[in-house]
């Protein structure tokens, strides 16, 4: 594997920044959640109390806890402060932390009277610690507080757009986080036998991936997140979330493996099936129309295709298959900046408005939910 191109070298991305900035009517950008920080400053913040300010035709500045310091810098913000979190001594809000930081920066920017775009809105924020916090609307009444002629405005639709196609730095490291899914589900699949549980299985698969060095290539941080389920539970993976259970695999078990994996902020989703034991007709069956659904909707996805073209590709594999009415939710939608979430774009629905461009990262994950049994399968693609 080659060495990653650092992320304080992504000019690309400075530039795109700049470049949505320009052409949108506000003055300039504050973010808080970590992902929307990532994609303006290229650092993934841990406990979410970071914010970037981004100036139209002028700085990135990154405020971040003292404690983070380090590893903020190997961003690519112009400017960096830091602020002091709460001590023995002093016991504040996050809020009251960073209003001094906050302060100097609105104030050496000497913003007029303005739109500022914010990340006000429906997000959904991948992980970054054990505890995320979030400002909510503490930090718009901070802003209006410091800045009275300032009005915040959600720059949901613009943030959205910019994190749809990742630049060359970025996409290298969801590569990477795929190399090292790809290597842990070999590792992982090794334990597999019957009569041990859906928690075990798991565990199995999660640590083969932190078994894998990644010293060479200068990463901070990489993990990921792995869910089991089996048998009839496997199921149940069309929900809005999967969890790993006591269930004992069983001889001739469907057993899903889903995984989200990242590297420094930059996520997968992906999940194999197995069958415990020898596969039946049905199972065969049901693996010969997705991976044919799954080959179709991958037929048809290139630069310029509509989102929505790609989802027909696949359900209509399904339905000549007789599972129409069993393939329960999109094919697909955008990771990255995202792990999981049915939003970010491209969105691969049937309705979706969305057209493919380079650079897009996406799952195609076609599949058959059946009472006792399913097949679930997912692609990373990048074009």
């Amino acid at each position: 594997m080659k060495q990653l191109t650092p992320i304080a070298e992504d000019r690309e991305r400075v530039r795109r920044v700049q470049n949505a900035l320009a052409d949108s009517w506000f003055t300039a950008l504050i973010c808080s959640l970590p992902k929307h920080v990532l994609l303006l400053t290229g650092y993934w913040p841990v406990i979410g109390t970071s914010i970037a300010i981004v100036v139209k035709g002028g700085p990135t500045y990154l405020i971040v806890p003292q404690d983070e310091e380090q590893l903020a810098r190997k961003g690519h913000a112009d400017q960096l402060l830091t602020f002091r979190p709460a001590s023995l001594d002093r016991l504040t809000t996050a809020a009251e932390e960073v209003r001094e930081a906050l302060s100097s920066v609105l104030e050496t920017i000497h913003l007029p009277a303005s739109a500022i775009g914010a990340d006000i809105g429906d997000h959904v924020e991948p992980a970054s610690y054990a505890a995320t916090h979030f400002y909510g609307h503490s930090l718009q009444m901070l802003v209006r507080e410091l800045a009275p002629d300032c009005h915040l405005h959600s720059a949901e639709d613009l943030l959205a757009q910019m994190q749809a196609s990742l630049t060359g730095a970025e996409l290298e490291r969801v590569r990477l986080a795929c190399d090292l899914v790809e290597e842990a589900y070999r590792g992982g699949a090794r334990e597999l036998r019957i009569g041990i549980m859906e928690t075990q299985t798991a565990d199995s698969f999660r640590s083969a991936l932190n078994t894998i060095s990644t010293r060479h290539h200068d990463i901070e941080r990489k993990d990921g997140f792995f869910f089991c389920m089996s048998g009839p539970n496997s199921a149940l993976a069309d929900a809005a979330y999967a969890r790993s259970r006591e269930r004992l695999l069983q001889s001739g078990d469907l057993v899903m493996v889903h995984c989200n994996s990242y590297v420094d902020g930059f996520w997968t989703d992906i999940t194999r099936n197995y069958v415990a034991g020898r596969p039946d007709r049905k199972q065969e069956a049901i693996y010969t129309a997705v991976f044919e659904a799954r080959d179709a909707a991958l037929s048809v996805t290139k630069p310029g295709i509509a989102a929505a073209e790609v989802d027909r590709a696949a359900r209509e594999v399904l339905a000549q298959h007789g599972y129409m009415n069993e393939f329960t939710h999109q094919t697909g939608h955008g990771v990255g900046f995202d792990a999981i979430s049915h939003n970010s774009r491209p969105r691969l629905h049937p309705k979706s408005p969305d057209v493919l461009e380079a650079g897009m990262v996406f799952n195609i994950e076609p599949a058959v939910y059946l009472k006792a049994m399913a097949a679930f399968v997912t692609v990373m693609w990048s074009l």
